[in-house]
């Protein structure tokens, strides 16, 4: 039995399919179990779904209970005080895993890039602490580390869509042409395949597709892919972090302290230290996909029932504000509205 937390998040609800297509039994949590309602794949034989509150220990150690492995999925940006709670979270659910004898932890995390913690931003900040609790308190565990995923409906993806689509010029300030190297949503979901393998060691590996990008330039990029009229580009300097954080996050349809938690990461450069994954996770002769594909094939909609469409593609049950198409005025008036209320 493999348990998915998270199974109604981006991740999770992709890789419970995944995972059924190469025969395992899945146990999906949710916090809220009628949410499993809205997934296509909630009613396969091979599912269990079951409501987990991860500050809950009663209802973590019944998720855990008769796991091998577990996928920790878990990580909240909306609260403003994710980190203490995150904290919480995975220290709950190590202890949990270790009673019940779980064999392996497996985690999605963020890129890290190698500077003290405390000049990390709150998000990496806290991807690490969540990294550092479960190595310490969970049995092995294996940690990847992604700068963006790139597929429809993830919240990278969809932030650049709406500042896209709403902006007529993009000003961006000097500190967010740092380099980041985007992984493909299918690339991704075959690396966490890959780390049930139990010859893979328990450590963390920095997973990234073949292109390290300025974010400046993967504005362009998105751009071109979703055949949109070139924006000019401007670099400012001397704009503060937070003001910039505010704007973006009030003009799109994102939550604005999960924007803003992203923003502030782009201040550093999240590069790959090693492709280990590679040669590791992925199965031999498997190719990662190239950027400009990745944003190809995110970007398209489809009318596909969900188990036939592209996992690259934005699903039905994805976030609601992924779906916005209101137009670059209204995101503006929207934008200035909520900064001047501040």
């Amino acid at each position: 039995m493999i348990l998915v937390t998270g199974a109604g998040g981006y991740i999770g609800s992709r890789l419970v399919p995944r995972l059924l297509a190469d025969g395992h039994r899945v146990r999906a949590t949710f916090t809220n179990v009628s949410r499993a309602n809205s997934l296509w794949w909630h009613e396969d034989p091979q599912v269990e779904t079951v409501q987990m509150d991860v500050f809950d220990s009663a209802s973590v150690d019944a998720a855990v209970e008769g796991v091998a492995t577990a996928y920790y999925l878990i990580h909240g940006l909306a609260d403003p005080e994710f980190e203490r709670l995150d904290r919480l979270a995975a220290q709950t659910f190590a202890e949990a895993a270790t009673r019940a004898g779980v064999e392996r932890v497996i985690y999605l995390s963020g890129l890290v890039p190698m500077l003290p913690a405390s000049e990390l931003s709150p998000h990496l900040r806290s991807r690490l602490e969540v990294e550092q609790v479960l190595t310490t308190r969970a049995p092995s565990t294996v940690t990847l580390r992604a700068a963006m995923v790139i597929g429809g409906g993830s919240t990278s993806l969809e932030i650049m869509r709406q500042l896209s689509n709403r902006l007529p010029a993009q000003p961006l300030p000097t500190w967010m042409n740092s380099r980041l190297q985007p992984i493909s949503v299918v690339d991704a979901l075959e690396a966490l395949v890959g780390a049930l393998d139990p010859r893979v060691p328990s450590r963390w590996y920095d997973i990234g597709g073949p292109t390290a990008i300025g974010y400046g330039m993967l504005l362009w990029e998105f751009g071109r892919a979703a055949g949109l009229r070139r924006r000019p580009r401007v670099f400012v300097p001397f704009l503060p972090e937070p003001l910039v954080a505010d704007l973006a996050g009030a003009l799109v349809g994102a939550p604005g302290s999960t924007v803003e938690a992203l923003i502030d990461s782009l201040s550093h450069d999240m590069v790959c230290a090693d492709d280990d994954f590679v040669t590791e996770l992925l199965p031999p002769g498997w190719q990662l996909m190239p950027l400009r594909e990745s944003l190809q094939r995110a970007i398209v909609d489809s009318d596909s029932d969900c188990d036939q469409r592209d996992p690259m593609q934005r699903m039905p049950h994805d976030a609601a504000w992924t779906a916005s198409s209101d137009g670059m005025v209204r995101g503006l008036t929207r934008g200035l509205i909520r900064l001047t209320t501040r």
